[in-house]
C-alpha cells in the first residue's frame, strides 16, 4: 500500500508561534510512519518557509531552524500539487496528499494558509478559508451565529480609526462595568483585558488595537467556562464538554491557557447531564452555521441559571499536553493517534 504524503506545517508569523511548535510536534510524534510519509515545513516568525529534517525536540525548543533545513515554498501551481524545495542552483517538487496546518492565531488559523492550500488544490486538515476567517473575526462570528439563533454575550464593536470617546460612549450606553475588551482577530486571548471603569476601558482599547484594527467589547458573563470538541464534515460529532477552572481569576488569558499549570480541567464538566447534552447540541449548531469542517473547539459560558452562551470557536485548537481538544476526545475513547487518523480521513474526503 502506498503511503499517504502528509505535510505538517509549524511555527508561523503569529504571537502563538511557540504553541504551534508544540502542537505540531504532537501531530508528528503520533503519525503512523508505516501509513504516512511525513514532510515537515517550518515557518519562521519572519515568514520564511523551510523543509526540516530532524527530531521534534528541536521543533519544541525552537532550535530546528539551525539544523537540517532547506528553503521551500508551497507552490500555488496546481500542477505541482505540493512543495518546491530549493538546493544550490536546482529545485525538486514533492507532491503532498494532505497538509496539517498546525498553526494558531493570525496567518495560520485565520484563513490565510487555508486559502493558499485551496489555491494549490492541496487537501488539508481543518476548516476552509472562509469558515476559518469568519471564526477568527469575533465581529463576524457574532453576526453569523446570532442570526443562526445561537446565544452570545452582548457586544459592541470599535474600530481603531474611531475616536475612543465615541467607542467609550457606545459601550457605556449599553453595558455596566466591568466589560471585556478583545481584539477581533487575535486568537487565544492575546490582547484581552477587563475594564472596571472608563480609564481601564481606554487602556484596554489601546491594547486591543495593538493587536488588531477592530475591538469587540462584551458584557461580563458570570458562569463556568465550558468547552466542547467537534469533529467531522457534513455530519459532525461532539464530545462530552469539559470545564476549565482558570488559574487567573480575572480572565482565561494566554498565560492561563498555556503557561500556568494551575488551571484545572474537568472532563466532563461539572454541570447536569441535561446541560452537557445542550452544550453538545449548541456546539454542533454553531459549527455547522459557521461552515466548519474537520475540527473545531467551541467555547461556552454556562450561567448558574443554566443559560448557555457561546464565547468563541477555535478552528485549529491547541494540541499541547494540557490542551482540551485531544483530552476531550481521549475521554470519549478516541486516542490521539486514532484522532489524527480521523482528521486526515475527513480532509481527504472533503469535497
Amino acid at each position: 500500500m502506498n503511503k499517504i504524503s502528509v505535510a505538517v506545517l509549524f511555527g508561523g508569523c503569529s504571537s502563538e508561534h511557540e504553541i504551534s511548535l508544540i502542537s505540531a510536534s504532537t501531530f508528528i510524534d503520533n503519525l503512523d510512519k508505516d501509513k504516512y510519509d511525513v514532510h515537515l515545513i517550518g515557518i519562521t516568525k519572519d515568514g520564511e518557509f523551510f523543509k526540516y529534517n530532524g527530531d521534534t525536540e528541536s521543533i519544541k525548543d525552537g532550535s530546528w531552524i539551525n539544523k537540517d533545513v532547506k528553503k521551500c515554498i508551497i507552490s500555488p501551481d496546481r500542477k505541482h500539487h505540493g512543495i518546491i524545495v530549493f538546493e544550490d542552483n536546482s529545485y525538486s517538487v514533492i507532491n503532498i496528499d494532505v497538509a496539517i496546518p498546525a498553526l494558531h492565531g493570525k496567518n495560520g488559523e485565520d484563513g490565510t494558509i487555508q486559502g493558499l492550500l485551496q489555491l494549490a488544490d492541496i487537501k488539508f486538515v481543518g476548516c476552509d478559508c472562509i469558515s476559518s476567517a469568519n471564526c477568527m473575526d469575533k465581529e463576524l462570528t457574532h453576526i453569523i451565529l446570532e442570526n443562526a439563533g445561537v446565544k452570545m454575550a452582548g457586544w459592541v464593536c470599535g474600530k481603531s480609526y474611531e475616536d475612543k470617546d465615541v467607542i467609550v460612549n457606545r459601550v457605556e450606553s449599553k453595558f455596566k462595568y466591568p466589560v471585556f475588551i478583545k481584539p477581533a482577530n487575535a486568537g487565544s486571548s492575546i490582547g484581552v483585558s477587563k475594564a472596571n471603569n472608563r480609564e481601564e476601558l481606554v487602556k484596554g482599547l489601546e491594547l486591543a488595537f495593538d493587536n488588531d484594527k477592530k475591538a469587540i467589547i462584551e458584557e461580563t458573563i458570570v458562569g463556568k467556562e465550558i468547552e466542547c470538541a467537534v469533529l467531522g464534515n457534513q455530519n459532525p460529532k461532539a464530545t462530552l464538554p469539559g470545564e476549565i477552572a482558570s488559574a487567573n481569576e480575572e480572565l482565561y488569558d494566554f498565560e492561563a491557557k498555556y503557561v500556568n499549570p494551575e488551571s484545572t480541567l474537568y472532563i466532563p464538566a461539572r454541570v447536569s447531564q441535561d446541560i452537557l447534552e445542550n452544550v453538545r447540541t449548541e456546539a454542533i449548531k454553531a459549527y455547522t452555521a459557521m461552515g466548519c469542517e474537520g475540527l473545531s473547539r467551541v467555547d461556552f459560558f454556562v450561567k448558574d441559571n443554566g443559560d448557555i452562551l457561546l464565547n468563541e470557536i477555535n478552528t485549529f485548537p491547541g494540541f499541547t499536553s494540557i490542551s482540551m481538544y485531544p483530552k476531550m476526545w481521549e475521554n470519549m475513547g478516541l486516542k490521539i493517534d486514532k484522532l489524527i487518523d480521523e482528521l486526515i480521513s475527513y480532509a481527504l474526503k472533503r469535497q
